[in-house]
């Protein structure tokens, strides 16, 4: 490995030591808005009495649904956060790939918690039902997903965490 290799290594993972700080407060800060807005306007389209309240709730149909952190899903940012950053790639390509990871997810939360909004107006046990299961499956499904589109997308060969480990591995001479 050069000097440039050790480096974008050591702060590739420097980096992952600092994101998670403040209790992954830089996704909170950054992707709750990002999620109340859009969910609020798809909403408001639907509903024009729509109101945006305090807490992050919104006030639909007669309807109060508050988009707390687990719905914002600040871990699971960090998570594609994680896989991106232990991959070895160009740094062009890590960019890339980082907003494709992020903005995916994103988008496809915002309409996972648009369509909760809606089941739950329909019918609260079947919204309930529909919630569990993808709290304990669905999320994970969703970040795979993204993670596998992303490593298709961007041709990536590398695998998390092990490239690098083989490739140190390499450079030491016994």
């Amino acid at each position: 490995m050069n000097n440039a290799e050790v480096f974008d290594l050591i702060l590739r993972y420097l980096v992952l030591l600092l994101l998670p700080l403040g209790n992954l407060f830089i996704f909170y800060a950054v992707f709750t808005p990002l999620t109340v807005q859009p969910v609020f306007f798809l909403l408001h389209l639907l509903y024009p009495q729509t109101q945006l309240l305090e807490n992050n709730t919104i006030l639909f149909n007669g309807y109060e649904a508050q988009i707390i952190s687990s719905c914002v899903a600040g871990a699971a940012y960090y998570l594609l956060c994680i896989l991106n950053l232990t991959t070895p790639m160009q740094l062009k390509k890590r960019v890339l790939s980082l907003l494709f990871l992020l903005f995916s997810f994103l988008f496809l939360n915002i309409i996972r918690i648009f369509t909760f909004a809606l089941l739950f107006e329909k019918g609260q046990n079947f919204f309930e039902t529909a919630h569990l299961f993808t709290w304990y499956f669905g999320s994970t499904f969703l970040v795979v997903l993204v993670w596998f589109v992303n490593v298709l997308l961007f041709k990536i060969r590398e695998i998390p965490i092990y490239t690098d480990i083989k490739n140190i591995a390499s450079e030491i001479k016994f």
